[in-house]
């Protein structure tokens, strides 16, 4: 992947909601001009969650999400219900196709009140309106007010309508106009988000230790690390990028402190070791913590360690699925370093990708990845699915950087922390 390419957490996350025939597959191919979805007239033809990231005009990069139908049935379809509503945990742009001819029903009714709940702005799509050419324009009006009418609350924002036919292609230009609209309001607050530009200044010098990943592909850095160094180059800094062992030699041969050092977690002792005490220290992980907004609950989750008894269970998740190598850091060094720190006997349990349990109740902590493959809106439904329940969440940089008893050091550069 290159520097120029924007990451699929990067991406706003646009989902297509609703019963199956609803036409959501039909809605997406015909906002995008592809053929992204199978199409057929046959019920719950999408069967699982459909992803395409792509550039799409005037929405910029997104992340295109097709969902299985909310009223299928059976046991194997109230598991594609589920992945549904999984989908929507990661939603930035919710859109709620129904079929005119058929009308609102209770599954989307449900749907939209879980939307509001969440806070994700939202298109109520009414799909096939050609279905409804051949009425009196009276009765047609009719109609469609008491469709809307159906998602309006007393005392409730006005939800936003689109009447369409992805079939005739009409009413498309103006859903993709609403859609643009939305995002322009969600993307004018995420731009402000630096992973590290807000404390560094244009000239500053700000050294990259790297160890060499073996689970990232030849030649490729890590995402966290692209979009770190992307950051700096932005602001008008320099980035110097080191392996740790060139490390201590590289900062003799500088002639300059740096401003600021940023290490990969695993090498993170060492490297305080070998950084003068006043010059600013953080990792990765903590910044990309904070990018996604858990720094602070991940601080007071690291010192629930303090707590733990023989026998507790401690989650251990991974926001993606790559291929684990030996000595893998969240499954092998992770719970060595907890056993050891703690001195106790305790259950470790994992997860990768898109699969986290909503139920944390028999766990008494949970260790998250960076989290550099999920985005904004999925990170923080994890982090409240754990506070709902009072189960303490950190995350691997900022527990390792508490075990090693240099956790305050690592956040100094962001200033006094509002716990």
């Amino acid at each position: 992947m290159s520097l120029s390419s924007t990451p699929a957490s990067e991406r706003m996350h646009i989902g297509f909601f609703g019963k199956r025939n609803a036409g959501k597959s039909s809605v997406m191919n015909a906002v995008t001009g592809q053929d992204l979805a199978i199409v057929s007239a046959q019920k719950g033809t999408t069967t699982d969650p459909v992803y395409k990231t792509m550039e799409l005009l005037p929405l910029g990069p997104v992340m295109m999400m097709d969902t299985p139908g909310l009223d299928d049935e059976g046991s194997l379809g109230s598991l594609r219900v589920k992945k549904a509503y999984q989908v929507l945990n990661k939603t930035d742009i919710a859109l709620l196709v129904m079929d005119c001819a058929c009308g609102p029903s209770k599954e989307d009714q449900e749907l939209f009140a879980g939307i509001r709940r969440k806070n994700i702005p939202c298109l109520l799509v009414f799909n096939k309106e050609d279905l409804l050419d051949d009425l009196p324009e009276d009765v047609r009006k009719e109609k469609k007010r008491e469709m809307e009418d159906c998602f309006r609350e007393a005392g409730a924002a006005e939800p936003s309508f689109v009447w369409i036919s992805a079939g005739k292609k009409t009413g498309i230009e103006a859903l993709k106009e609403h859609m643009a609209h939305l995002l322009d309001q969600e993307n004018s607050e995420k731009n402000q988000r630096r992973i590290v530009g807000d404390v560094i200044h244009p000239g500053d010098f700000v050294v990259l230790v790297v160890p060499i990943d073996k689970a990232a592909p030849k030649g490729r850095l890590i995402l966290p690390q692209q979009q770190t160094i992307r950051d700096i180059l932005e602001t008008g800094a320099a980035a110097v990028v080191v392996r740790d062992l060139e490390y201590q030699e590289t900062l003799e041969k500088l002639g300059r402190k740096p401003d600021l050092v940023i290490t990969d977690s695993q090498v993170f002792e060492r490297v305080s070791k070998e950084t003068p005490k006043d010059v600013l220290l953080t990792s990765f992980s903590i910044l990309f913590a904070r990018y996604k907004g858990i720094l602070f609950p991940a601080v007071r989750g690291a010192r629930a360690l303090e707590t733990l008894q023989d026998g507790d269970r401690v989650l251990l998740c991974e926001g993606c699925t790559h291929h684990r190598q030996c000595g893998d850091i969240g499954t092998v060094k992770l719970p060595a370093w907890i056993r050891a720190y703690t001195g106790k006997d305790l259950e470790f349990c994992f997860t990768s990708g898109t699969e986290f349990p909503g139920e944390l109740g028999g766990y008494r902590l949970v260790v998250h990845c960076g989290g550099c493959m999920l985005n904004e809106r999925e990170m923080n439904y994890r982090l409240n699915c754990a506070q709902d329940q009072n189960v303490p969440m950190t995350n691997y940089g900022t527990l390792i950087a508490y075990m090693q008893g240099i956790l305050e050091r690592s956040i100094r550069l962001f200033g006094k922390m509002d716990e």
